[in-house]
């Protein structure tokens, strides 16, 4: 005889109505497009979200986490989800952006300690904002998942940039201080910046433009060439 599920009747809030910081909100608001942008131009199909409620252990509405930019690999990026609970979708995330908020201890301790034991999350970047200058703090902390399934850091770093095996990119930071942000980078070194969507609406504006100018100034030499050949006198017989 098979055994009756257990009926789930528990309430999972999609929200706790609680603010965060506006720097790590501006950082979220550009990498997140950014990022899915990156995956479709290579064809990985995945949903980059931000900011949702992801739910571990059934029954159990407190066992969560709203990480600022996640990868939910093999789900469509037109798939909304207002909560993502494990046990429903049945993957776990590829990737993980943490921007250290005020809370500095649970963005250090508590958070790699989650995704590590409860979510299963391939690869977590920390992103520590205001950490130059302080010694007990980082730019950059980088943990991924061994072969034995232990989530390890393997990586700290005060530098403009890290790699990210599970993206396939590098991951770097521009500006300063409250301008600072999270961008995509390519290259062997990340010496090139992946352009957000009005960048490249921009670049290809720029690329029209210039195609134009050199059309009509070869259309000019033409019609100078025209002028020359209609001006010269015609030989009599």
């Amino acid at each position: 005889m098979v055994a009756a599920r257990k009926l789930d009747t528990t309430i999972y809030p999609e929200t706790d109505r609680m603010g965060e910081g506006e720097l790590q909100q501006l950082i979220d608001e550009l990498f997140r497009p950014l990022l899915a942008r990156w995956l479709a131009s290579r064809n990985v199909v995945a949903h980059v979200g931000s900011n949702t409620f992801i739910y571990y252990r059934q029954f159990d509405s407190s066992s969560r986490i709203a990480p600022d930019v996640y990868v939910l690999p093999d789900i469509p990026q037109t798939r909304i989800g207002r909560s993502w609970k494990l046990w429903e979708i049945g993957v776990r995330p590829s990737f993980v952006l943490e921007v250290v908020s005020l809370d500095v201890d649970k963005d250090y301790f508590e958070v790699p300690a989650v995704h590590g034991a409860d979510i299963g999350t391939g690869e977590l970047v920390i992103f520590d904002p205001e950490a130059r200058g302080r010694k007990d703090r980082n730019v950059w902390q980088v943990y991924r998942r061994t072969r034995t399934g232990e989530l390890r850091l393997v990586e700290r770093s005060d530098g403009d940039r890290v790699v990210s095996k599970a993206l396939d990119c590098h991951l770097r930071v521009v500006g300063e201080g409250d301008a600072q942000r999270v961008r995509v980078a390519t290259g062997s070194r990340g010496e090139v910046l992946f352009p957000t969507e009005a960048e490249a609406e921009r670049a290809e504006k720029e690329r029209e433009q210039a195609a134009r100018i050199v059309l009509e100034g070869k259309l000019a030499a033409l019609q100078q060439k025209l002028d020359r050949l209609r001006a010269k006198p015609r030989k009599r017989r």
